[in-house]
């Protein structure tokens, strides 16, 4: 989803853009809040809900394969410099299924089921439909899967709205500026077993539901204020309904140890794994 400009009015000089009556006087677009699905309650302070709000696309921070993140400014122009009226948000875009390159779908999606067997066909066979309806699932699935790990305490941005292909979730970072990726980072060694305690929680409580990220990387995890935030969640495994779930689990252990390990802490990979699977089959 690109911002658009209304296009003016052919053939009359009596019009201009900023005249238009659904032009916003600032920014690119009105506030895409309403009609949008929202995030869970209660919310942050600074989610701004007022329908006067408005958005600019302020350029992209990724672009992935599956969809690209952009940040966006939403503030109510009336010249107010209240934080809770002025917030900058990441838009992640899930690209159409004509544009998509689905390397992932098959391994995450067994152990799922859509009640329409049409539809399963449609997306086994990677038909148009079937790749629009992949798109829209993509987009469906990460914003549920955060709503529910921020109400279970999970260190992930917080997902303000989605709307179509389009989610809106917390900006992690400090006045427009991004947080680091964990494998942009280099931090000290006093500060790197707290970090992997915060990891091994994050990934202890997940086990405990019966889950793991599905694509957990030093990539998919945020450095900001020595916490670690998780992202990247359209693909979040149950370890028992799918058959490669136990895979899955092991990829993301040995992700994150590696890299624990290249800076210098000393982990048991085994020794997590073996906790994560312990937690997860204990519900059975």
């Amino acid at each position: 989803m690109q911002f658009q400009e209304s296009p003016a009015p052919q053939g009359s000089d009596l019009f201009s853009f900023d005249s238009l009556p659904d032009a916003p006087p600032e920014g690119d677009r009105w506030s895409s809040w309403d009609g949008a699905t929202h995030g869970p309650k209660p919310r942050p302070d600074w989610v701004i809900t007022a329908l006067a709000a408005v958005e600019a696309d302020l350029g992209i921070l990724k672009t992935g394969k599956e969809a690209d993140v952009h940040i966006v400014r939403r503030w109510v122009p009336d010249g107010t410099t209240s934080p809770a009226l002025d917030s900058h948000l990441a838009a992640k875009r899930y690209r159409t299924g004509e544009h998509r390159m689905f390397h992932r779908d098959a391994g995450y999606h067994e152990g799922r089921r859509v009640r329409r067997s049409r539809e399963m066909r449609a997306m086994a066979r990677r038909t148009e439909f079937g790749k629009e309806l992949l798109s829209g699932l993509w987009a469906q699935a990460e914003f549920g899967a955060l709503g529910t790990l921020w109400e279970m305490g999970i260190p992930v941005p917080y997902p303000v709205q989605l709307d179509d292909r389009e989610m809106l979730m917390e900006f992690i970072g400090e006045d427009g500026i991004a947080a680091p990726r964990l494998a942009q980072t280099r931090p000290g060694a006093e500060l790197l077993p707290e970090l992997f305690e915060q990891l091994r929680s994050v990934m202890l409580v997940l086990a405990e539901r019966g889950w793991t990220h599905g694509d957990l990387s030093p990539y998919n995890v945020l450095l900001h204020r020595d916490r670690l935030v998780f992202i990247d969640w359209p693909q979040i495994v149950d370890v028992i309904g799918n058959p490669r779930g136990f895979e899955f689990l092991e990829r993301d252990v040995l992700n994150m140890c590696r890299w624990f390990s290249s800076r210098g802490l000393a982990v048991d990979e085994g020794e997590l794994l073996g906790d994560l699977v312990a937690a997860a089959t204990s519900r059975w």
